[in-house]
């Protein structure tokens, strides 16, 4: 073992070591890209996928999702889907034997009854 410091403490044998580790990061996280994960909330309604570097691929939004009379909900449909599909363990990397995570569905939230004119 070369010794490189007091101790025996060897600085290019970590200064080595430190630099293959941010290699394999930087293949972990070109393999991540590839990488999606679908979300959805209100029963399906709104779909979310979300590459493996945190971009926003799509969204879909059933017609039915939406109602003039009613805009927050669909954008609370939105953020749900999208905050969902954000949530661990989706970002953490894995191994790649492992299949994308089942798309997560959020809870239909119940329209309220239409506001009386």
């Amino acid at each position: 073992m070369a010794r490189g410091g007091p101790g025996g403490f060897d600085v290019n044998a970590l200064m080595k070591q430190a630099q293959q580790m941010q290699e394999q990061m930087l293949q972990a996280q070109e393999k991540l890209k590839d990488e999606t994960v679908e979300a959805s909330a209100g029963g399906g309604m709104v779909k979310v996928t979300m590459g493996g570097d945190l971009t926003l691929r799509s969204i879909t939004i059933d017609p039915e999702a939406v109602d003039p009379e009613d805009v927050d909900l669909l954008q609370d449909m939105v953020q749900a889907a999208v905050n969902d599909a954000l949530r661990p363990p989706h970002i953490v990397s894995k191994p790649a034997s492992a299949t994308a995570a089942p798309a997560r569905t959020a809870p239909a939230r119940e329209k309220p009854p239409p506001k009386p004119r």
